[in-house]
């Protein structure tokens, strides 16, 4: 799988832009703040339909702009598809697949699979439970599509019961600690939702943890060239020792979970259980990376689980496009030289560097020169 074009329309600092590209390294090279990772992120967009850099769409489109459009020629088994979006903030995007409208722009999901390596993935391993949850709810959905409804719903159900705890646990404020609503029963039915599609986005997690813990060991000792044992737990709101992916299983304790806390959550108008309260826990040795892992340990950890990601979709058919965004300037001298050597027999591979000298030989292709929002292809 390769992007062989990339057509941008006020898409971040573009107004219009025509990229061919090919199989196998392409680096983009220019200065800090020329468009380089604009064109990355633009990419990865196409295949998730969300950005590495921000939470919301409105920066994607240029000042003074409408929406943008992204479209990118998807090659894959000799066969192209052009998939097609529109970004418009506030709205809901638009999609076509070669030329034709879908009714729903998570429908392109599964086209274009990426793997992006950033400087933003430090964050993985220091910093919040977010970014984990993240990590693993994007690569459940490069995997299988259709987890993205799951997703889609499991976050529509959420906001709508912390919507009637608030409403509910401010009730039982004004009568005094009485009874938090005149109709139990609705707060019932939306712990049901939360726990039917919850259980089905945290058995997919939890499946997807035992397929990465020996990718990500496997990942982190090539990298890091260290027989330190590393270890990936899933901790679950639920309680301690939630291993079982069976969903009735996982629905009936988040329901006994939310009885439990009902009080709680009433008084705090938040759900205090679920999928969007879990974490991934990244062991280094006998000890938490997060706080105790030194800098290169942690950029090597974060490298690990991107890379793991990478066997993965790969090994599920059809290798995805890596995308490595100002990366080796944040490594050193060796950790540079093995991720290069580990990524550069990908079917594509696409870097941005500030400058050549940035770019391993291990990784030499074509060449992007991008400055003042131009591009001029090379050799």
């Amino acid at each position: 799988m390769y992007v062989a074009h990339l057509s941008l329309s006020d898409f971040r600092s573009y107004p219009e832009l025509e990229l061919p590209l090919d199989a196998g390294v392409t680096a983009l090279i220019g200065p800090n703040g020329q468009g380089k990772t604009n064109l990355v992120e633009a990419i990865g967009y196409v295949a998730t339909l969300g950005s590495h850099r921000v939470a919301n769409d409105a920066p994607l489109v240029r000042f003074g702009a409408q929406h943008a459009i992204v479209r990118a020629s998807v090659v894959r088994d000799a066969r192209a598809t052009l998939v097609e979006l529109e970004v418009t903030p506030g709205r809901a995007n638009r999609a076509r697949i070669n030329r034709s409208p879908v009714p729903r722009a998570r429908e392109v999901l599964g086209l274009l699979r990426t793997v992006l390596f950033a400087p933003e993935d430090l964050a993985l391993v220091k910093g919040d439970p977010s970014e984990r949850r993240r990590f693993l709810d994007d690569l459940l959905v490069a995997r299988t599509p259709r987890l993205a409804g799951v997703r889609a719903d499991y976050d529509r159900v959420l906001k709508q019961r912390n919507a009637l705890l608030k409403t509910a646990g401010s009730a039982m404020r004004q009568r005094g600690g009485g009874p938090a609503t005149s109709d139990p029963s609705t707060l019932d039915v939306w712990d049901t939702h939360l726990a039917t599609t919850g259980a089905q986005l945290l058995a997919a997690r939890l499946e997807l943890v035992d397929l990465l813990r020996p990718l990500v060991a496997r990942a982190y000792a090539a990298v890091a060239r260290s027989g330190e044992e590393v270890r990936l737990e899933y901790v679950s709101s639920i309680g301690p020792g939630v291993q079982s992916s069976d969903r009735e299983h996982l629905a009936a304790a988040l329901m006994t979970a939310m009885a439990d806390l009902r009080r709680r959550e009433l008084e705090r108008g938040l759900s205090l259980v679920g999928p969007h309260r879990d974490d991934l826990l990244l062991t280094l040795g006998p000890m938490p990376a997060k706080g105790y892992a030194s800098h290169g340990e942690s950029w090597s950890y974060a490298l690990a689980l991107r890379l793991a990601s990478y066997d993965l979709l790969t090994a599920d058919g059809g290798e995805p496009v890596l995308i490595l965004d100002d990366v080796f300037a944040e490594l050193d001298v060796d950790r540079r030289q093995r991720l290069a050597e580990l990524v550069a027999g990908a079917e594509q591979v696409l870097v941005t560097a500030a400058v050549d000298q940035d770019v391993p030989a291990a990784l030499s292709g074509a060449r992007v020169d991008v400055r003042d929002g131009q591009v001029h292809v090379g050799n």
